[in-house]
């Protein structure tokens, strides 16, 4: 007869990590309509999609998700992490806060709306992991401003006001845009698209990724450019080359003297439109219909 000799061994215990997944809705409104009307949208960690619609109202839905070893701390991240806002005159505004983050208005060198870290705070470690993916209906005629971190890229569509975009960790896309235009990222490209060329000064930055910008045919503006390891393409006719401007710098020795973006204009002048990367393209197009 056979014998079964059943071995015990002694295992580690697994901690589980828990998830906790909802969504937050709000809906705001502007005190008095204009063209002043700015929606300010900050976010940490995860994806920012706004779009223009013909309504009066802001329309906010956030998916959060927030992730911890522990029950304990898993509450304490849901506790925490919670949209906040801030109601001004002609500006709304709406943040992700909690943790070591300080959400507030930077006049020092800034002069706008950002976060500022408290990195020796005692949460500016805290015991959870968190996103939030942003999709958000906007008046289409207001100004939108919209910055996230990590995990997630930008979008903002149909919006005729002004946009300021910025990301690090991803990309930006702006779509049927017709106002001044101020893009920004560290890794990711930037995609822009107007339904009305900028009558206004305008910036698009990557360091580490490709600009693509399509205009409407008949642009006119002063094109400058700027890369490390990129180049210039475009389809714009009447493109003429400008003297490229001298950058001052004072030191010790004197005067250093750098030479600074290449310049160009397009059909008769217009609106400066700033292009700079270190590791990417720029791509310069007029659409054709």
């Amino acid at each position: 007869m056979k014998k079964l000799i059943l071995l015990w061994m002694a295992l580690p215990s697994v901690v589980m990590a828990q998830t906790f997944t909802d969504k937050v809705t709000k809906e705001l409104k502007f005190e008095k309509p204009g063209n002043a009307n700015t929606l300010v949208l900050a976010n940490i960690n995860g994806s920012m999609k706004v779009v223009g619609y013909d309504g009066d109202k802001v329309v906010i839905e956030a998916e959060r998700t927030i992730k911890a070893k522990t029950d304990a701390r898993l509450e304490q991240g849901k506790k925490e992490m919670q949209l906040q806002e801030i109601d001004r005159y002609d500006t709304l505004i709406v943040y992700v806060g909690g943790g070591c983050n300080h959400f507030g208005y930077n006049d020092r060198n800034r002069k706008h709306w950002a976060y500022q870290w408290d990195c020796e705070g005692s949460n500016c470690n805290p015991p959870y992991d968190y996103v939030f993916n942003f999709t958000v209906k906007v008046p289409s005629g207001i100004n939108v401003e919209v910055s996230t971190v990590n995990d997630g890229n930008v979008s903002v569509e149909n919006v005729k006001g002004n946009v300021k975009a910025d990301n690090v960790n991803g990309a930006i896309r702006l779509v049927a845009l017709a106002g001044r235009t101020y893009a920004s990222t560290i890794n990711g490209d930037v995609d822009v698209d107007y339904t009305k060329n900028p009558s206004q000064d305008s910036r698009y930055y990557s360091l580490n990724g490709d600009i693509n910008a399509n205009f409407v045919k008949g642009l006119g503006a002063t094109l400058a450019f700027k890369s490390f390891n990129g180049a210039l393409y475009t389809n714009v006719p009447q493109m003429e080359g400008m003297p490229a401007t001298i950058e001052k710098e004072a030191s010790d020795k004197g005067v250093n003297l750098k030479i600074g973006r290449n310049r160009f204009k397009i059909g008769n002048g217009g609106a400066l439109l700033d292009f700079e990367t270190f590791n990417g393209d720029v791509i310069v197009k007029e659409k054709m219909n």
